[in-house]
This record gives structure tokens, C-alpha cells and sequence, in this order.
């Protein structure tokens, strides 16, 4: 009997003592986590996988948790998620918050970031007198957000399909197909000559790529004779052209100058030149015939002409004679 009144005596002292380390327990987690710090965020959007105690990142980096999810009376279309990080945490203004995915898992946390350096804390109470970080779309709210979109097209895309695969368009397509099978078989057959074709194709592609670089070559000394022959013989050219604009104006002035002279010679000069020639050509004749008669009878052309005899026709019986 006395053994059991000690065991019963344990066993009360083990379960006060346990419920007084529980109650510690409690007590310095409450007290240690008294310091956290408390904001609320309101999510116009789904917030799947997201729990009470579903962590609270920074960056990347956990921060906290969340400590209550609850509908707005009022507007239910807002969800309030009230979290609760570190003492150190730099909340500041820009922070902002968004429900993003953790791998393929289906869980979800609340991600902030965005917080500027210099910038003060957020501190501001809200409706809830917690202050209020706002939200951003994460990649899951904007996906959960847009799927009613998203399955419109794809339900539109899939009318579309059946439309384009009717009976009638299968058939066209089939025979596109053949087709398509004939000319690639008529170019497999082809592809020798093809492929002489690509040859030669590369020698002539080779040739005028020669036949180019000959043609910059003429080009370089096309221009470097014009640039080193070229110019003097200009040059030389201008100086020429200038002699000879001196020369024509030198003409020009003479010509001027010979104007009188010219109207005198055509006027006067050349009238009495044209009346001597012809004096002197009748007096070349008289010359002439004095010569000959000269010639021909010295002293008659000088002192005078011979008189010939008087001619008498002879008579009957009588011979012809002369008389003096």
C-alpha cells in the first residue's frame, strides 16, 4: 500500500512539472516573439497555398509568418493576411508583397521585396491598426488571375482547329501533301544536275569575283593616272585655251585696226588695179605684135611697113605680071 501512495505521489509531481514547463515554455515564446514585427496585406486575388504559419520571405531570405488569413465583412473580395517578421527586418516604404510558389509543391509564402535604401519604415496603422504593406501580382496571381482568359482562347483556338480539320480541308491537305511528295521526289532525281548546277554556279560566282577584283584594280589606276596625269594635262589645257582667247582678241583688234584699210583697198585699190591690168595687157599685145613685126622685118617695123605689089590678072595671050 505504501509503495503505490509513492508511485502516485511521482507520477502527480511528473505531471505539474510538465504542465509548468509547457506553461514556460509558452510564456518565452510568447514574451520572445512580443517584439516581431505585425503587418497586414490585402490580396484582391486567389491565395492559394497559402496557411497560417506558411512562411514569410525578404528576398529570397525567411523572414516570418503568417499569422492570421481572414475575408473582409465588408468587400470579400479582399483577403487580409496579417504576418508577423523579425525585429530587424527592414520594412521600409516601396516594400511590397505577392503570393508566389514554392517549386511544384502547391505551397505557397508571401515574398517581399522592393524595399529603397534611405527610405523610412512603414508605420503608418491601418484598418486593422497593424500597418499595411501592399501587394503586388506574383507570377501565380497573375496566372490565376488571367486563366479565365487564358481558357477563352484556348477554347476559341480549339473551335478554330476543328474548323480548319473539317472533312473538306483534310482532303486539301492530303493532296498539298502528295503534291509536295511528288516535287521532292522530282528534285531527288534532279539532284546531280543540281549539284553541277551549285558547281558551276561557284566557278562563275569565282570568275566574277576575279574579273571584280581586276576591275578595282583598272579602277585604283584609272584614277591614278587622272590624278597624276590628268591634272597637269588639264592645266596645261587651261593655258592653252587662255593663248589662244589672247590670241583671238589680239586678231580681233588688228582686224578692227585693218577695217579702213580694208574698205579702202576693196573700194579704190582694187577698181584701179583691175583698169592697170588691163592697160597693161593691151599694151603686152602691142608689145607682141611689135616684136613679131620686128622680127619679121626690122627695118619696116621701125621706119615704116612694106608696100606690096598691085596684082593685075593677065589677058588672052598674055602672061600675068605685076605692076609697079
Amino acid at each position: 500500500m505504501e509503495t503505490r501512495s509513492n508511485y502516485a505521489i511521482v507520477g502527480g509531481f511528473v505531471v505539474i512539472g510538465a504542465i509548468a514547463l509547457f506553461a514556460a515554455v509558452l510564456f518565452l515564446a510568447r514574451f520572445t516573439g512580443s517584439s516581431d514585427q505585425q503587418f497586414d496585406i490585402f490580396f484582391k486575388q486567389s491565395i492559394t497555398g497559402l496557411a497560417i504559419g506558411s512562411p514569410v520571405a525578404f528576398n529570397g531570405v525567411p523572414v516570418g509568418k503568417i499569422e492570421q488569413i481572414k475575408l473582409l465583412p465588408d468587400t470579400p473580395q479582399f483577403v487580409r493576411v496579417r504576418i508577423s517578421v523579425a525585429e530587424d527586418v527592414p520594412v521600409l516604404k516601396g516594400t511590397t508583397a505577392a503570393v508566389e510558389g514554392v517549386g511544384f509543391t502547391g505551397v505557397s509564402q508571401i515574398q517581399l521585396s522592393g524595399a529603397m535604401q534611405g527610405a523610412e519604415k512603414i508605420s503608418e496603422p491601418g484598418p486593422y491598426g497593424k500597418p499595411v504593406i501592399p501587394p503586388r501580382a506574383g507570377a501565380l496571381g497573375q496566372l490565376l488571375a488571367n486563366a479565365p482568359e487564358l481558357l477563352n482562347n484556348v477554347s476559341r483556338l480549339t473551335e478554330r482547329l476543328g474548323d480548319l480539320l473539317n472533312p473538306e480541308n483534310r482532303n486539301s491537305i492530303a493532296g498539298i501533301l502528295k503534291h509536295t511528295d511528288t516535287v521532292t521526289g522530282a528534285i531527288a532525281d534532279r539532284a546531280p544536275e543540281i549539284a553541277q548546277t551549285i558547281v558551276e554556279l561557284r566557278t562563275t560566282l569565282k570568275t566574277a569575283d576575279a574579273a571584280l577584283k581586276k576591275f578595282d584594280t583598272l579602277a585604283g589606276d584609272a584614277t591614278t593616272l587622272v590624278n597624276s596625269e590628268g591634272k597637269p594635262l588639264v592645266a596645261d589645257l587651261r593655258t592653252t585655251l587662255k593663248d589662244a582667247q589672247a590670241s583671238l582678241a589680239k586678231v580681233d583688234a588688228l582686224t578692227d585696226a585693218a577695217k579702213p584699210g580694208i574698205d579702202t583697198l576693196t573700194t579704190q585699190t582694187i577698181p584701179e588695179s583691175t583698169r592697170l591690168l588691163r592697160d597693161l595687157r593691151a599694151l603686152t599685145s602691142n608689145l607682141g605684135a611689135f616684136s613679131s613685126k620686128l622680127d619679121e622685118d626690122p627695118a619696116g617695123a621701125i621706119i615704116g611697113g612694106r608696100t606690096l605689089p598691085d596684082y593685075t590678072p593677065a589677058k588672052d595671050g598674055q602672061k600675068s605680071g605685076t605692076s609697079k
